[in-house]
């Protein structure tokens, strides 16, 4: 049985020497999940050197447990025939998972390893849409017909159940190869032998497009709670199936790169760790190039309103309040609705219902914010400076969780990702407006 090995303790005993022959016995008794880390982990000799301590027929089982930068070097450093015992032998979703991510070079050589077959196969699931089920999806699976007795149908899953990612769920279809339901595999040893499978199904299976979007094949699976979705085409012929760990896989990816863009980051299609200097600048600067003079609309705000600063010079202590004040509810809006569209929570339609609760929210924040505030005015201006600071607070707190809210359903409207309204650059947006309110307003009660 595979037990816990503590990996940072493996990694520098390996690396250091100290005990190379056992290492394949401590090898032998980890999970491939954690060999998998650590042949992400350490120099890629170094992972060569650990791959090559496992059976051969252990490369398979951790290949799709490394990141996928490192699955390339270590293909690239296998022998020809290395290299093609693994392509060959890979579940279809963890090879697509691999030569998505390939130049055009690096697909070509790859390819070069496989049988027709396979590359007819990798070809066809690389020919869907980018972030599609079809991609996602195995197409290995043990499927029965509806015709079959209970008797054939066990007989025809004990003998391929080696095919199969799963067998927890079996899949029924006619002659046609068409989804006909999804069937746990209890219900056929509980029933009486000499039956048809078409007698105990149900006509209830889920089931999704193989051009539909990742992102619903999560949102079905922790919907109707399934372990298993059947993937089929426009005429309902099953043509694969998507298993929970590979939605959550696609979940984190997705929570990621919605962190990403809500930071002004463009999306990373590696870890932190491996990414180099030169990828996070060219990720970053775009971003804050762009920011920037989006930043210069503030400047000339306050230029715009001069003569009022120089009347009341108090009006400057409290910008950094008013603007901060209207950026950050505006972040927080946009944090909560991006979510919630992200999770299906809420829908395009339900836009000026959440623009009414919104409304609601920010008319509460906003009162709560100039009543802090107002106070710290009349101390250092006076009553009337109390009032404008006050009043210029309430407004651009609404102002900003407006934004925040509308913007994420306008990038939906027009089927732009609505985590592109990231928290820099509401904030830059808010910034710009509620300095002009600020002015303006104390311009109208103080001059």
């Amino acid at each position: 049985m595979e037990s816990n090995i503590n990996m940072a303790e493996f990694v520098q005993e390996f690396q250091d020497d100290v005990w190379e022959d056992a290492s394949v016995e401590i090898l032998e008794n980890m999970h491939i999940q954690d060999i998998g880390t650590i042949l992400s982990r350490v120099l890629p000799d170094e992972a060569m050197r650990i791959l090559q301590m496992l059976p051969r027929k252990r490369w398979v089982e951790v290949f799709p447990y490394i990141a996928l930068a490192r699955q390339t070097e270590l293909l690239e450093l296998l022998r020809v025939k290395d290299g093609r015992y693994i392509l060959t032998h890979l579940y279809p979703d963890d090879r697509t998972a691999l030569l998505e991510q390939l130049t055009p070079e690096q697909l070509e050589s790859f390819l070069r390893l496989m049988s027709t077959e396979d590359v007819k196969l990798a070809l066809k699931q690389l020919g869907y849409p980018d972030e599609s089920v079809g991609r996602l999806m195995n197409t290995h699976f043990v499927a029965v017909k509806a015709h079959w007795t209970l008797k054939h149908a066990l007989e025809y899953i004990r003998a391929h159940s080696l095919r199969g990612e799963t067998v927890n769920t079996i899949f029924v279809i006619d002659r046609e190869r068409r989804l006909k339901d999804a069937i746990e595999l209890r219900d056929f040893l509980l029933g009486d032998l000499s039956d048809r499978v078409e007698s105990i199904m149900e006509d209830s299976a889920i089931s999704i497009g193989a051009s539909e979007d990742r992102e619903e094949a999560v949102r079905l699976i922790k919907h109707y709670d399934i372990e298993v979705l059947p993937v089929v085409d426009h005429h309902q012929v099953l043509l694969g199936i998507v298993t929970v760990d590979d939605v959550l896989d696609v979940a984190e990816q997705e929570a990621t790169e919605d962190f990403h863009k809500m930071g002004s980051v463009g999306v990373l299609d590696l870890s932190l760790s491996d990414a180099s200097p030169a990828l996070l600048y060219r990720k970053r600067v775009g971003w804050l190039v762009l920011l920037t003079f989006v930043n210069i609309f503030s400047g000339a705000g306050i230029a715009y309103f001069e003569a009022t600063i120089e009347a009341v010079i108090v009006l400057v202590f409290f910008l950094p309040l008013i603007v901060a004040s209207s950026g950050n509810a505006g972040a927080q809006s946009a944090t909560l609705m991006v979510r919630a569209l992200a999770t299906g929570d809420v829908q395009s339609r339900d836009w000026l219902r959440m623009w009414g609760k919104e409304l609601l929210v920010s008319v509460g924040l906003g009162v709560t914010m100039a009543l802090a505030i107002s106070w710290i005015g009349v101390w250092r201006g006076g009553a009337d400076v109390g009032l404008v600071v006050a009043l210029a607070m309430f407004c651009v707190v609404i102002m900003g969780s407006m934004v925040g809210m509308l913007l994420p359903f306008i990038l939906s409207r027009f089927k732009l990702d609505p985590a592109t309204a990231s928290a820099p650059l509401i904030t830059s947006i808010a910034d710009v407006v509620g300095i002009i309110i600020y002015f303006t307003i104390a311009t109208t009660f103080l001059l």
